[in-house]
């Protein structure tokens, strides 16, 4: 499987390039009305009965219908409907995964008290050795009970329990319009971005099994959280539907 997945990644479109001429080894632009499913694997329930509100203790549901592509974006919607909350996460494991190089996403933020949108990563090899130790790479994090505030962490066996390695990054516009969120992942270091500003470097002095599980392959998760130990506890009920968009992906060799 590995050896296939990699040629589905290297074999994508390298047509276009970065500043510095590094090829894009996949793109994905949302086109069309349906999830490609070459690319994504939807995720659905609530994680039970192996990881129960996601390990989170969130509050939604899962389910393909609360995704949908629209005008070249995809929407993933919150809902609440009497007590059920829905909403919709997806991820490209075993699918599109990739070692090193830079992601970029741009993305709208969907706005209200118990909302907690994601872009992140985790390591391929995370059914055979488990969290953290696969590790874990978010490129963005917003929780509404703290506007104009974005998360960038990372998690690993050293930081199991805790987010030590993380920046809590103020913008007062992030809520405005579409933002662009991005990581440059090399075998020193990881950087993260937002609008091209440099915002946290990521680079342990050792660099081992329990400080750095960043030399492997990974793959993409998109979500939308209600309610969890980020997120909430408390959610507004009165902010529902609420829409999580994203334009684009780009991957740079």
């Amino acid at each position: 499987m590995k050896k296939y997945l990699v040629y589905i990644i290297l074999s994508l479109t390298f047509f276009s390039c970065n500043k510095d001429s590094n090829p894009i080894v996949w793109e994905e632009n949302f086109e069309g009305t349906q999830l490609n499913e070459s690319y994504w694997n939807y995720q659905l329930g609530n994680g039970c009965p192996d990881l129960c509100g996601w390990g989170n203790n969130e509050r939604q549901i899962y389910t393909k219908e609360n995704i949908k592509l629209k005008d070249g974006n995809l929407i993933i919607t919150a809902t609440k409907n009497k007590e059920i909350y829905k909403s919709a996460r997806i991820t490209t494991k075993s699918k599109i995964e990739f070692q090193y190089g830079t992601i970029e996403v741009r993305a709208k933020l969907p706005t209200g008290y118990g909302l907690w949108p994601a872009i992140w990563m985790l390591g391929s090899d995370i059914d055979d050795i488990g969290w953290p130790d696969c590790g874990e790479i978010d490129i963005m994090e917003y929780v509404g009970k703290e506007p104009h505030t974005i998360y960038t962490s990372l998690h690993t066996r050293q930081s199991f329990g805790n987010t030590i390695n993380s920046k809590k990054i103020f913008h007062d516009t992030i809520e405005e319009g579409f933002h662009v969120y991005k990581c440059i992942w090399t075998e020193e270091k990881i950087e993260f971005y937002i609008d091209s500003k440099l915002v946290y470097t990521f680079s342990p002095e050792i660099k081992n099994d329990k400080t750095w599980p960043f030399n492997k392959p990974f793959y993409i998760i998109l979500n939308l959280a209600i309610g969890g130990n980020f997120g909430g506890p408390e959610v507004d009920d009165t902010i529902f539907p609420k829409q999580f968009e994203i334009d684009y992906i780009k991957v740079w060799k």
